[in-house]
């Protein structure tokens, strides 16, 4: 088998598979007299693969795990795929969490009155000085008056309510700053959710795709395996 004939399966180039095995995602072809290289279905099977992990886990762990298989460290496969299934776990409470936040959040529009620090940390039953941390973390940003007292307007209270659910959710405040400030880029919690929703579909489709991967990468380890 050429690399072109493997090539031809995924719609590749032929260079492109050549490369992929000067990378190890593929074991060593063999050569004829003339240095053509010889794949055969074992180089295909590593290819789907491969190609099945990369939608999975991405490109960089997809050639870790084929490189570990090929160093005969299962493992550290193994490892790195449960590296991967709990990362989709750690964004899934996160979507989870924000969603939940989203949903409190729904409706609330931005009419009240400006507060003071003192009358926002009672709404919130925090202390003043808790709202100064999250300032300090990016996430509220109130204007200034001329006497330099802070006011928060009910943009920054909508902020901060969704501030306060994440932290009694036990998010740390880099991760909430995060959040906050992709609400204030979509305009509001409702955009939000719309893209909260995007993200459910994405999940979604990568959990689907390591079934696959798991699958493919299965279908190799065997193809590879001494007959017994």
């Amino acid at each position: 088998m050429r690399p072109s004939d493997l090539a031809a399966e995924h719609g590749l180039s032929a260079q492109a598979v050549r490369n992929y095995e000067q990378s190890g995602f593929l074991p060593p072809a063999a050569r004829t007299p003339s240095g053509y290289r010889v794949y055969t279905e074992v180089h295909a099977a590593a290819l789907r693969a491969f190609l099945a992990l990369v939608p999975a886990f991405g490109h960089a762990r997809a050639g870790q795990v084929m490189n570990a298989v090929h160093a005969g460290d299962l493992d550290e496969v193994l490892l790195t795929i449960d590296r991967g299934h709990e990362q989709l776990l750690r964004d899934r409470e996160t979507l989870a969490s924000v969603s939940r936040a989203v949903e409190d959040l729904t409706g609330f529009e931005p009419t009240l009155e400006p507060r003071s620090i003192g009358e926002l940390a009672r709404r919130l039953d925090v202390t003043p000085a808790t709202l100064r941390a999250w300032e300090g973390a990016g996430i509220l940003r109130p204007a200034r008056e001329s006497t330099g007292y802070r006011v928060f307007t009910a943009e920054d209270v909508r902020d901060a309510e969704l501030a306060h659910l994440l932290r009694r959710g036990g998010y740390p405040l880099a991760r909430i700053a995060l959040v906050v400030e992709q609400v204030r880029t979509a305009g509001g919690t409702g955009t939000l959710a719309a893209a909260l929703a995007d993200w459910r579909r994405r999940l979604t489709a990568r959990g689907l795709a390591m079934l696959t991967a798991s699958a493919r990468l299965n279908d190799y380890l065997s193809a590879r395996a001494p007959a017994p």
